[in-house]
């Protein structure tokens, strides 16, 4: 069979091509076209547009770049009528997606989507588009199948590709000694800090985490580089505080660490899949805007996922105006030297892995699409 595939950010060519690589264990005979990265393109296929050229985030660039956006629908367009394929597979990216879905479905084209637009959080009436739209959603957290059944749309929940990722890690049997060998680290324990992917995060969240560094002189803090990032923004943000750096290293550093401080997004997942107790710490633009936005657009009772998994406050979020140095440490302290508090979070975790199931998410995504196509 064909497949058209889309996916227009760095997760979504790391998911994408684990869906590639299971969907060829299934159809011998597939055959793929796809906007997407060099994960992808490892697996075969060719590469019409890189992600690197589609990647416009915020209101500005987005502004900036809208005539290299309108050329990189016309080529989807165009690309996707010449190839004629069994099925359109959509990777997240929705404001580009859901337009290519569109007009697939104008064209009698099949249209699937892997891992949902994360419209459950805002622009909740994006779900008309997807009803309309796209033939099979295929979802990797439990509490989206719910969101959707409000508005009558069943979806499939396939489990979650951080757990393939995690369960398959290397250096799993590394040792504290060898890590800190490796990295040229002290003996004391270690706080590990994941202060976001993007630039602007670090420079909003890693001052106050570098000041909490100093408050804890028994401890050695190490910064987790977020592969997209220099370390020189590192060492502009921290200054004369001396945090050392560890890039490509996240899950071992998460490892080895007692306690770990780290922004919102699917890092919160990682530590809790590691089984390390964290603070969830975050900031975004604007200040008393961006607390509005929180409260009045962005509809969810929290913000890390292992809350919205959980159901409840596993572990605690420290937003916005929240997240000062002094209640970072507060909570930090607790989950350090408070037996009871922190054995109540791992059991938290232990709850959300539980809900999240095991690995083997693309696999049983392209199993379950494989199947579908045949019975069409």
């Amino acid at each position: 069979m064909k497949y058209f595939i889309i996916a227009g950010e760095a997760s979504g060519d790391l998911h994408a091509s684990h869906l590639m690589r299971e969907l060829k264990k299934c159809d011998k005979e597939a055959l793929f076209t796809f906007f997407g990265g060099d994960l992808m393109a490892a697996e075969g296929g060719t590469l019409l547009k890189h992600y690197r050229e589609m990647a416009f985030m915020g209101l500005v660039p987005v502004l900036l770049n809208l005539h290299k956006i309108k050329q990189n629908f016309k080529l989807a367009e165009q690309k996707l009528l010449e190839f004629r394929p069994d099925v359109l597979i959509l990777v997240d990216y929705p404001g580009f997606n859901l337009r290519m879905a569109e007009f697939a479905k104008a064209h009698g084209i099949k249209v699937y989507y892997y891992i949902s637009p994360k419209i459950w959080a805002w622009k909740k009436k994006r779900v008309h588009k997807i009803k309309k739209f796209i033939d099979e959603l295929f979802t990797i957290f439990p509490f989206e199948s719910e969101f959707y059944s409000k508005y009558d749309y069943k979806v499939r929940y396939v489990g979650n590709p951080t757990i393939d990722e995690l369960s398959r890690r290397p250096n799993q049997e590394q040792t504290y000694n060898e890590f800190i060998q490796k990295n040229n680290l002290s003996q004391k324990p270690i706080i590990g800090l994941l202060a976001g992917s993007r630039q602007q995060e670090i420079m909003r969240i890693l001052p106050v985490l570098s000041e909490v560094s100093l408050q804890y002189p028994e401890f050695q803090f190490v910064i987790a580089g977020a592969p997209s990032q220099d370390k020189t923004i590192y060492d502009n943000v921290l200054g004369n505080v001396s945090i050392p750096v560890v890039f490509d290293q996240t899950y071992d550093l998460l490892k080895q660490s007692t306690a770990a401080l780290v922004a919102s997004g699917t890092a919160t997942l990682e530590t809790a899949y590691l089984n390390i107790p964290q603070v969830v710490c975050y900031k975004v633009e604007l200040g008393i805007v961006g607390v509005f936005f929180k409260k009045y657009i962005v509809k969810i009772p929290f913000i890390s996922l292992v809350n919205l998994i959980g159901g409840r406050e596993i572990v605690k979020e420290l937003f916005q105006f929240d997240c000062t140095v002094e209640k970072v440490s507060c909570e930090l302290t607790r989950i350090l030297d408070e037996k009871a508090y922190r054995e109540a979070m791992l059991t938290g975790y232990a709850e959300v892995m539980e809900k999240l199931g095991g690995p083997g998410c693309a696999e049983r995504a392209a199993i379950l699409m494989f199947r579908l196509l045949n019975d069409k």
